[in-house]
């Protein structure tokens, strides 16, 4: 188990026991004692529900009566950090089982007062799939809240792909349903929340980049200092896609481009080794141009084929006529959000969009020793 996983262990379930017994005045949570056996060799995700699933045994049926508790808890400083997870998940649930407006209207309240402890973006995603419209209504209201953390709710607890979390079928197949919530947080004074609003934006580009284009033009009519930032984090997917609006707005322009195929250093590379590589661009047209360059790497997957992730290299301004020449070197050393497999891969350059022929090198598993 990784260091993440241990975020929810033994100590933090004790210590949680010990503040919702206070909060709850002496209510028993014998599930949630015995659930310190069933974490070990547990990911985050798994521990999360099983002291979820404890504490659904041990507190009491009322929806109410739980968000009760849980904001007696927010009494407690130490009710903070990664025990808060399992417990806004408590509150959607027995919100749900209800089947009552008024409580899930209370618990969307309630999340919005836990998340400032960690954050409710998971636990709302349920409350959202039962009843997205009326969820959605209520975290656009969030928008105008005094605490970031709550705007911040708003924008990635409604997020079509937020990483982590249970996909809501209905946010990607209405993805302008939260252009509202957009709009009035991608000039916010925290950046936290700016942040948020251009990955959210970003996640629409796999289902509706008109909408994400027709977004960001609109925030580029209205520009204040953060505004740029914002508008390339949230295009950054669109960019890596070469596609030319993106570019465009972003300033990327001029030219005819060619991108030769990149040269490796070695066409073996060591299991856990780096893949180097050079790559010539050239601006054959007669106005300079201004580029985004990227590189990708198609990666062996488990059943064979291959995948490819783009990367981003670097932003350059090439004259008329001129050839640069870009280098990097791509490190294979482990790293938990990828796998690696042994085979043929491959490495393409692009250039506003313009991409070169790929260069194939093979990851050799053998080259370990």
């Amino acid at each position: 188990m990784g260091a993440m996983d241990e975020l929810i262990n033994s100590s933090v379930v004790t210590e949680l026991r010990s503040i919702l017994m206070d909060a709850g005045h002496g209510v028993e949570l014998r599930a949630l004692e015995r659930s310190h056996g069933a974490l070990d060799g547990q990911r985050l995700r798994q521990r999360v529900d099983v002291v979820r699933d404890a504490l659904l045994q041990d507190l009491p049926a009322g929806s109410s009566d739980v968000q009760r508790i849980m904001l007696g808890a927010l009494d407690d400083p130490r009710f903070t950090g990664w025990m808060v997870w399992p417990a806004t998940e408590v509150v959607a649930a027995r919100a749900l089982q209800s089947g009552s407006l008024t409580d899930f209207d209370a618990a969307l309240t309630v999340l919005s007062r836990l998340t400032g402890r960690l954050t409710a973006e998971f636990a709302i995603r349920d409350l959202i799939a039962a009843r997205p419209e009326r969820a959605i209504a209520t975290m656009q209201t969030w928008t105008n809240h005094h605490d970031e953390n709550v705007r911040r709710l708003a924008t990635e607890g409604s997020r079509a792909f937020l990483p982590w979390a249970k996909r809501v079928p209905w946010l990607v197949a209405h993805p302008a349903a939260t252009q509202g919530i957009l709009d009035a947080t991608y000039q916010d004074p925290a950046e936290y929340v700016r942040r948020s609003a251009a990955n959210h934006l970003n996640d629409l580009s796999r289902i509706d980049p008109l909408l994400v284009l027709t977004t960001a033009r609109r925030w580029n009519g209205k520009p204040d200092d953060s505004t740029p930032k914002v508008i390339r984090h949230a295009l950054r997917t669109l960019v890596k896609k070469g596609n030319p609006e993106a570019l465009a707005l972003l300033g990327y322009a001029g030219g005819r481009l060619e991108v030769k195929e990149p040269q490796l250093l070695l066409t073996a590379v060591a299991w856990d080794g780096t893949v180097e590589f050079s790559a010539e661009v050239v601006n054959e047209g007669l106005q300079p141009a201004t580029v985004a360059i990227d590189y990708s790497i198609g990666f062996q997957r488990a059943n064979g084929t291959v995948s490819a992730k783009t990367f981003k290299l670097t932003s350059r301004l090439i004259p008329p006529g001129e050839t640069i020449t870009v280098t990097k070197k791509h490190s294979f050393r482990p790293i938990t959000t990828r796998s690696y497999y042994p085979g043929q891969h491959y490495v393409v350059v692009q250039a506003n969009g313009v991409a070169s022929a790929p260069a194939h090198f093979v990851l050799d598993k053998q080259e370990l020793s």
